[in-house]
Parts: C-alpha cells; structure tokens; sequence
C-alpha cells in the first residue's frame, strides 16, 4: 500500500514527527554513561504516553521478528545496528548508541534515527560513520522532489556510503509510512537512479542510511530481534521521515 496525504494527514504528520524528533533529542540528553538501556525505554514510554501518541514498536511482529518487539524504542549498541531490543546494559564511555523510534500520534506515523557516541570517548572511525549516514541521508533528502524516482534516493544515499568506503547491505532500508509504519515503497540504499516509483506530492517516506564499518552481513541475537554486524564492527544509522511538497521534501521529525 501507498498512501498520499491530504492537507489535514499532512499537518498531523507534522506534529507526528516533531514529537519523534524531541523524544529522540531528549534520549540522547539522557544517555549518559552508566544509565540503563531499559531506563531509556521506560522514558519512551512515559513521554509517548504524556502525549496521547501510541507506540509502534510494543506490537510490532512483522514476519523477520520473533514475535512483538514488546519495547517502546530500539536501542542499538556498538556493532548492533538494526532493531535493538531494550535490555539490562549500563551505557559505557565511547559506547555508539543508536535509538530507533517510531509513534503514530492522531492516526499518523513518524520514523527516525539518530547514532552518537556516550561519553567523551568518541573515536574518530565512529564520528566519521555517523557522518557519512547523516551526509547520505542528507543526499537522499536533496533528491526527494515530484517526479523524482525511489532509485534516485538509493543512488544518492548509495553514492555517499560508497564514496566513504563502507560495504551496503541491501536487505532492510527505507520505507513508506503513513496510518502505519512501514508501507511501500521500499528505499533501498543503493540503487539505480531514474528506476522504480514516481515521488507525488503528499507520499511520505522514512529514509534510513545504515552502514556496518567492514561488512554487509548481519546476524540476529537470540533475543530475536537485535541485529549485528557479522565481524563485530561497529555501526551507524541515521533515519528522517519526509513528505514530498509541491517543490521538494520536507523533514518532518525534527525538533520543534
């Protein structure tokens, strides 16, 4: 299914995504070194709930899941990259967090991500992993206009990732979102440009540049959800939901 907003859906997906924005802005704020990933989650939760929004994630069972994700936020540590199940970890100096989050507030959804290093111990190959996502996110934004195809955003978030040396897995990326979370198209992030689904005015979309240091392959925790890079490396992820306009994207899950 693709949906088209009206100007009314338009308007709350706005509100959608400057609340994902400020609860993931407020996270970050909170994820000092020693706090506890389920203390994140039970914040999620708290500030979901505070805004009459519904979690996407607590009933989430899609078929590559085991069962509902039963948590309010993913938080991916280190060489976790996708689908970060909340556990019992206290966050380590240097740690690279990412936390996922995705609410439906008055019948509309917003998606977004955000990578960052805990602490003062920042290496300089993980700030360099986070930018190039931010940058090819950024790349894939500037081509979103009407009349555009999805393979030009693959191609430019591909471009970018490429260009900075990390391999691409193409099995989860990008997606249309709407009354739900995850919707057609799918956003590759590497792709041929000029191919796939025509951009309207009023699609919205979850862009979401992902990249592992030294491979494309991923392995699943027993947990069931919590996917990691093959080798152990570290990992980034970046993520924005965006509508088309009449004249180009604009990035909805920003922080009012």
């Amino acid at each position: 299914m693709i949906e088209i907003l009206n100007r009314d859906e338009l308007a709350r997906a706005r509100d959608a995504g400057a609340l994902v924005g400020g609860i993931l802005q407020s996270l970050k704020e909170r994820a000092a070194v020693g706090v506890n990933l389920l203390d994140l989650d039970r914040s999620t939760k708290q500030m979901i709930e505070d805004a009459g929004a519904q979690p996407c994630y607590v009933d989430y069972a899609p078929s590559f899941g085991r069962g509902p994700f039963g948590h309010y936020v993913c938080t991916a540590v280190n060489d976790a990259v996708l689908h970060g199940m909340p556990h019992d970890y206290a966050l380590l100096d240097g740690d690279l967090l990412t936390l996922d989050l995705a609410v439906t507030l008055r019948g509309i959804s917003a998606d977004a991500a955000i990578s960052f290093v805990v602490g003062d111990g920042a290496a300089s190959a993980d700030l360099d992993m986070i930018d190039a996502t931010e940058r090819a996110l950024a790349a894939a934004i500037a081509a979103a206009r009407p009349g555009a195809r999805i393979g030009d955003l693959s191609h430019a978030i591909g471009t970018v990732l490429g260009d900075a040396g990390y391999p691409i897995n193409l099995e989860f990326g990008g997606h249309g979102i709407g009354s739900t979370m995850h919707q057609d198209p799918h956003v590759a992030n590497d792709g041929r440009p000029g191919r796939g689904y025509r951009l309207r005015p009023g699609l919205l979309l979850a862009l979401e540049p992902w990249v592992m240091a030294d491979t494309d392959r991923l392995v699943t925790d027993d947990d069931g959800w919590t996917l990691r890079s093959a080798t152990g490396c570290r990992t980034a992820h970046t993520e924005h939901t965006i509508a088309i306009t009449e004249t180009g994207a604009e990035v909805l899950t920003l922080p009012r």
